[in-house]
């Protein structure tokens, strides 16, 4: 396995960033697993950590496989390929969407107290998760911070599959992964220690 655990991934992240020649003034990470990497990557790069939020709307066999998200302001990305191929129809679509859009607001709530987005106007943003899957909530959040007036914005996770950059070029001026492994499996096999990280625990990471 790549990583011991959230943080020794944030930290091989920071080196490759570092070692990209990316630079940042300020961090966000995407709730909850997110946090535990942009703390380490904040620390590392010097500069403040926030938070970006969307949740996932999982697929009605598989809750686990995102076929979109919703993000923190309200907007919704769908996959229409995966919709289309799982034959995901209009109202269950709608139905976790009214659903994952109140989860989002209420996170919003809970970790930015009420503000969608931090400022980042005219700054070098890194978006941070533990990895990528399917990529959704990654879109979410990175449509989100596209839609400011920040000078950059930069996705970077531990651990992706190798299609991924292909996927997200439009989505984030940069992609930077550590990790493409063959095959991909779940992001958390790629990590000896994937435990849950709870709101407490986040909201603490994000105040250190």
């Amino acid at each position: 396995m790549p990583f011991t655990d959230r943080t020794e991934g944030g930290e091989q992240l920071a080196n490759r960033l570092i070692e990209a020649g990316v630079d940042a003034d300020l961090v966000c990470a995407i709730p909850r697993g997110g946090l535990p990497i942009g703390r380490a990557v904040a620390d590392r790069l010097g500069v403040p950590l926030d938070v970006v939020v969307a949740t996932k709307l999982g697929a009605p066999s598989n809750p686990e496989l995102a076929i979109g998200a919703v993000a923190g302001d309200g907007s919704y990305w769908l996959n229409d390929d995966l919709v289309s191929q799982l034959r995901v129809d209009d109202e269950y679509i709608q139905q976790e969407r009214e659903r994952e859009a109140k989860a989002a607001r209420q996170k919003v709530s809970d970790y930015r107290g009420g503000e969608p987005l931090p400022d980042v106007a005219g700054k070098r943003v890194v978006l941070v998760d533990d990895g990528i899957a399917t990529g959704a909530t990654a879109i979410a959040c990175l449509r989100q911070l596209q839609a400011t007036d920040a000078a950059e914005v930069v996705l970077a996770v531990p651990v992706a599959p190798a299609s991924a950059r292909a996927d997200l070029r439009d989505e984030a001026d940069r992609v930077v992964v550590v990790e493409e492994p063959r095959p991909f499996q779940a992001v958390g096999r790629h990590y000896r220690d994937f435990g849950q990280v709870t709101d407490e625990a986040a909201i603490e990471l994000l105040e250190q």
